[in-house]
């Protein structure tokens, strides 16, 4: 006599013994073992849907400031001669401080870097006294030096 066949599933496949199922780490029915493993990933889940969420956002936010600028200099221009004069002179002006605000800023993360790589350097040589593994902090500190010297000396300055 031959045992009884178990009736297919609907999607016409046979069902497999629950029993039978491996899971993808072995946690043993072990409660702690299983939040363990839980947390990273739902950690992993939550953080990379609030960044897309987060980009999301500020990417409409820039559309509709970009939008509105443009709607306004299209309206002040078209008001008269002055208005015009007035919305180019403006238009000039914003170049301006966006030139201005990114040397800043390449300055500003030139000295952050720098001042990384010499807390890296800091704490490898504390780590690992025996080998010149704190030299490894070079690689930041030598970037930043270079973003430093760039913003301040190489840069095209902004004309007046």
């Amino acid at each position: 006599m031959q045992p009884q066949q178990q009736q297919p599933g609907l999607t016409g496949r046979k069902q497999k013994n629950p029993k039978e199922l491996i899971m993808a780490f072995d946690v043993d029915g072990n409660a702690v073992g299983m939040v363990a493993v839980a947390i990273p990933v739902v950690g992993s889940i939550a953080l990379f849907s609030f960044l897309a969420v987060a980009t999301w956002s500020d990417a409409r936010r820039k559309e509709r400031e970009t939008y509105y600028k443009s709607e306004t200099l299209k309206k002040i221009a078209e008001s008269s001669g002055e208005g015009a004069r007035a919305a180019i002179e403006l238009i000039r002006e914003q170049e301006k401080n966006a030139v201005k605000r990114r040397f800043e800023g390449m300055k500003l993360g030139g000295l952050i870097t720098a001042v990384v790589g010499i807390g890296v350097m800091a704490l490898l040589r504390g780590l690992v006294q025996s080998e010149p593994v704190y030299l490894a902090g070079l690689i930041p500190f030598l970037v930043g030096v270079v973003l430093m010297v760039y913003g301040f000396f190489l840069a095209p300055k902004p004309q007046e």
